[in-house]
């Protein structure tokens, strides 16, 4: 049995299948290997620059360094032409889902100590007092409509 690799190689496909930017994506695991590749995400091929974020600055400058193999890597798989350099940059950070603790964390105030007002909204869970007073005035123009 032929890998897939080798039989797509040998299928005659349009030159306008297959987007350079395409190939470049498709080359980078093979070129840096899984665990790299794990801790990359490529995002595009400008002109002959592919783009790469990495997982953090740490990765960027050890990426930095093994530049000129991963080059010489992508361009055996490639063709020397396509990939020429490499923009290593880190990637952002994206927020984690929160909790219900952390959206709601435990009341210290006593509703004893604050004014009527703060008490009611704190009483109904609203810490913020112009979201408390924007939510009581929502509430009694239902409860007006509603009568």
């Amino acid at each position: 049995m032929e890998r897939a690799g080798r039989l797509l190689g040998k299928i005659r496909l349009p030159a306008n299948a297959i987007t350079p930017e395409e190939r470049a994506c498709a080359a980078w695991p093979a070129a840096v290997g899984e665990k790299i590749a794990a801790k990359t995400r490529v995002r595009g091929l400008v002109r002959d620059t592919l783009v790469v974020e990495v997982e953090d600055i740490v990765w960027q400058r050890q990426l930095t360094t093994l530049r000129g193999q991963i080059l010489a890597n992508l361009k055996i798989a490639l063709g020397p032409k396509e990939v020429t350099s490499l923009d290593l940059r880190p990637m952002v950070q994206r927020r984690a889902p929160q909790s219900e603790t952390e959206v709601r964390p435990e009341n210290t105030e006593t509703p004893e100590r604050l004014g009527p007002q703060r008490a009611t909204t704190l009483i109904e869970g609203i810490r913020d007092p112009v979201l408390g007073i924007v939510y009581r005035n929502a509430r009694k123009k239902a409860a007006s409509a509603a009568s």
